[in-house]
């Protein structure tokens, strides 16, 4: 098995929920600002605020639930490897294997 380093290491869950509310925290944002301006602006600007405040919802939840893949290996964690030879099935070797 390869010997992992901190760096090789994915992202903890935490910190990649934390960064995906983030930037649908901030697109929200935008959101509230587009439909504010919409009360306010006349003409071409009008529609590209109504289009921010329409279209933002759906990329801001596309964004928020896209999961970053970890581009390394699967790291292994000791307590979660699990024996591949059943201790129920006779080995090989075994007196009781006819």
């Amino acid at each position: 098995m390869k010997q992992q380093s901190i760096t090789t290491l994915p992202r903890s869950p935490e910190d990649d929920r934390h960064s995906r509310m983030v930037k649908y925290s901030v697109m929200m944002a935008i959101r509230v600002v587009c439909i504010a301006l919409c009360l306010f602006v006349q003409g071409w600007w009008l529609l590209v605020c109504a289009i921010g405040a329409i279209a933002l919802p759906y990329v801001a939840v596309v964004v928020a639930n896209s999961v970053r893949r970890p581009s390394t290996e699967t790291v292994l964690r000791p307590g979660g490897i699990v024996p591949v030879t059943p201790s129920d099935q006779p080995r090989s070797g075994d007196s009781r294997a006819e």
